[in-house]
């Protein structure tokens, strides 16, 4: 998923001559903690409510704040992982799109970024999940869909976490059955830790409700 998919309209742009208590109501309106700043169609830059309240002067154009951000941007092809990077780095709450001109084409929220995960990580789609845990050097892609694939099942979704202070990798697998015995199975046969799993409604809810509020830690959101 790239940027331009993601892109919102619903949190507006100002403009250099709006006032900093302009700014202040839509954030709260919004409830974000950024605003982008435009020029016509010309990204300038994004204003945070931190920005106004150093400056203390509500009623100044937009124009004349300081900003603390340098121009924090994401052009429309960057992909969703990128997106995510940007918006954790700077703590953003959101993330603007700029076209290869600089041209402002919107901006990308929190609720946005959750959205694409969820569209990429096959969330709405029928199966069950395992978290399997190997070195580093064992990793291997194809391996982990062959052992899969070797039992009637596919992968639908897989993401892993690493730890810099570890030599060991946790992957999690959706794989599109909750019938995950023979799966466990054959990867134990292989010599690959499977740490847990998950097939009921009930737990899968659970599991994604935690890996949610990991990523907004994450994001500080």
């Amino acid at each position: 998923m790239l940027a331009k998919d993601m892109i919102s309209d619903v949190v507006p742009a100002l403009k250099t001559s709006e006032t900093a208590q302009t700014a202040l109501n839509w954030m709260e309106t919004f409830r974000v903690s950024h605003l982008p700043i435009v020029n016509e169609s010309d990204y300038l830059g994004l204003i945070s409510d931190s920005d106004i309240y150093d400056l203390n002067q509500p009623e100044e154009p937009i124009g004349n704040h300081p900003l603390s951000l340098p121009r924090p941007s994401v052009k429309m092809h960057q992909h969703i992982y990128e997106v995510i990077a940007l918006a954790a780095r700077h703590k953003l709450t959101v993330v603007p799109v700029i076209d290869e001109d600089n041209h402002y084409r919107g901006s990308i929220t929190g609720n946005d970024i959750i959205r694409g995960i969820a569209s990429i990580s096959a969330i709405d789609q029928p199966g069950g999940i395992l978290i399997l845990k190997m070195l580093q050097r064992d990793y291997s892609m194809s391996r982990i869909s062959q052992i899969v694939e070797s039992n009637d099942a596919r992968i639908l979704s897989m993401y892993i976490t690493s730890d810099p202070d570890s030599t060991s990798l946790e992957i999690t697998l959706k794989v599109n059955t909750t019938d995950l015995v023979s799966i466990i199975k054959t990867f134990e046969r292989y010599s690959c830790e499977v740490t847990s799993w998950v097939t009921d409604n009930d737990e899968l809810d659970r599991f994604y409700r935690d890996r949610y509020n990991l990523l907004m830690k994450y994001l500080n959101m």
